[in-house]
């Protein structure tokens, strides 16, 4: 067993974990024994996901943290090391999104946005990075989009924000990376999450667990390796789904 798995840093944070993709990743590294501390925006949140969870007893917490202010996320993570003693995995997942022409979102919504979708990573590494790089052993997965990579109408704020996660992401793995520290990217494309609250028949979405999945695979890697970026797409596009019949195979 490697340093980044043994049971001293089995310790995750996961930002946003009281529903959607947060809440899957929190489920996956539960059943794979993991202790996990959670935090999402209200105490309702927080307390309606901790009734859902108390099957893992003691191993799962959960806190009301405005990820933007960094004061909240320093006595955040503060308080998981001085509970546990180490942090293993950090997954930076809450986002907020606000879609609208570059000449019509309000510069409130905007930076509501980049404070919850840019700032908020950006404070939660700052803050799990000494205790990582004296524990010689880390890893921090940021859930950034496949619109970091591509903009599209409407996104302003939303694209601006998840491109500079990716820069984020990139220059964190460079700083980091020769104190045994591991920083990578997950590119989700569409996810079945009710985000955009949408009418359409959304069975060719991904779902929340999907992306679950691909972080705990990545927690799973050796030490001497570090895939950095991973992108996860729907394998047919809203059209083809519309088109194909569900009993008719995909060609």
């Amino acid at each position: 067993m490697t340093k980044a798995t043994n049971d001293a840093t089995r310790v995750a944070l996961v930002t946003g974990g009281s529903r959607g993709i947060g809440r899957a990743i929190v489920d996956a590294l539960l059943e794979r024994g993991w202790t996990v501390h959670f935090c999402a925006r209200t105490q309702e949140s927080v307390a309606r996901a901790l009734t859902e969870l108390q099957r893992y007893g003691g191993r799962v917490a959960g806190r009301a943290v405005d990820v933007g202010d960094q004061a909240q996320v320093d006595a955040f993570v503060a308080g998981v090391v001085a509970a546990e003693g180490a942090v293993g995995c950090l997954v930076n997942n809450a986002g907020l999104g606000h879609f609208a022409r570059v000449d019509e979102i309000t510069g409130e919504d905007w930076r509501r946005l980049i404070d919850t979708n840019l700032s908020g990573p950006f404070y939660f590494i700052r803050a799990v990075a000494p205790v990582m790089r004296r524990q010689g052993s880390g890893f921090i997965v940021n859930v950034a989009s496949i619109a970091g990579r591509h903009a599209m109408a409407g996104g302003a704020a939303y694209n601006a924000g998840k491109f500079g996660l990716m820069g984020l992401t990139e220059a964190a793995m460079l700083d980091l990376r020769q104190d045994g520290v591991r920083v990578a990217a997950v590119l989700p494309g569409s996810v079945d999450t009710g985000f955009a609250r949408t009418t359409e028949d959304d069975g060719w979405k991904l779902r929340p667990e999907d992306v679950a999945r691909t972080v705990v695979d990545l927690l799973a890697y050796p030490e001497r390796a570090l895939p950095s970026v991973v992108e996860i797409r729907p394998t047919v596009t809203a059209t083809m789904y519309r088109e194909k019949s569900p009993l008719t195979p995909l060609s």
